[in-house]
């Protein structure tokens, strides 16, 4: 089936890695343009652009890929249809109407629609999460699933490690469809829960909150985001990984602000504790 891949953030290039190697090959991989990034503010490429270069897939990033031109861009390929992953901005008309277009959300929806679902997840304590594929519409992740995979939470699961497993989790569901479609089904509106983007206020651990609330942020945020504590001094001290005992939560590994990561221990040396 001759498809057009539409995503930016990591998951999305992880992803796409899998498809690929799975044998489903995009005629076209659309990504959003580079934006600059970092302290220098360095011009950078999406990762999804980096997968395509490195695997050798045609690959697009219009400005908008609603108007004339992106949509030119699209219609050029023929594809039968549209397969997006975390792209990062709006689809609408006229390519909700054009194309079938499969969405890709790593999530048991209506459970976690949204920006964040795997941290919120992990945040929440659910002992499962998976992978929805849905027809897009216009809407917060909202559209009809046709397929489901249900993949368990792990206690020392991190965004990372469950991530990983994710996103080979969608390439073997998208794969599956594309060979065998399934039939569309409404999600159940009075089950929606919303995982709202993480904010700085959400990656600060909460003293009033347990040691198991607060160990669950930790594996939440790490390693791409961080979970951070402010001590008594007033340093706020990046927190990279930690582990409960006997109900005490322990940190292992830290990062001071303008310094490397280091192990908690090295850290309370350096400040003669």
């Amino acid at each position: 089936m001759r498809t057009v891949y539409l995503g930016t953030a990591h998951f999305a290039a992880g992803v796409l890695r899998h498809l690929v190697a799975a044998g489903t090959v995009p005629q076209l991989i659309v990504t959003r343009p580079d934006r600059p990034a970092g302290r220098g503010r360095k011009l950078t490429a999406p990762p999804v652009a980096d997968v395509a270069r490195e695997l050798g897939i045609a690959l697009a990033q219009p400005d908008d890929v609603n108007d004339a031109a992106g949509c030119q861009l699209i219609a050029e390929v023929e594809p039968e249809a549209l397969l997006v992953c975390a792209y990062g901005a709006l689809i609408r008309e006229p390519l909700l109407s054009s194309y079938e277009i499969l969405n890709v959300h790593p999530s048991l929806l209506p459970r976690w629609r949204g920006a964040a679902p795997i941290e919120r997840a992990i945040i929440a304590g659910d002992e499962e999460t998976g992978v929805s594929i849905m027809r897009l519409v216009e809407g917060l992740d909202c559209g009809p699933v046709c397929a489901q995979i249900i993949e368990p939470i792990a206690a020392d699961d991190s965004f990372g490690t469950l991530s990983e497993r994710l996103e080979l989790r969608s390439a073997e569901l998208l794969s599956d469809l594309l060979v065998s479609p399934r039939p569309f089904v409404e999600q159940d509106e009075s089950a929606v829960t919303y995982a709202e983007k993480i904010t700085a206020t959400d990656r600060i651990l909460n003293s009033a909150s347990s040691a198991a609330e607060q160990e669950r942020v930790i594996r939440a945020l790490a390693p791409h985001i961080g979970a951070r504590v402010e001590l008594e001094d007033g340093l706020m001290l990046g927190i990279r990984s930690a582990h409960l005992d006997q109900g005490r939560l322990v940190y292992d590994e830290v990062v001071p602000p303008g310094s490397r990561a280091m192990s908690w221990k090295e850290f309370q040396r350096g400040r003669g504790e």
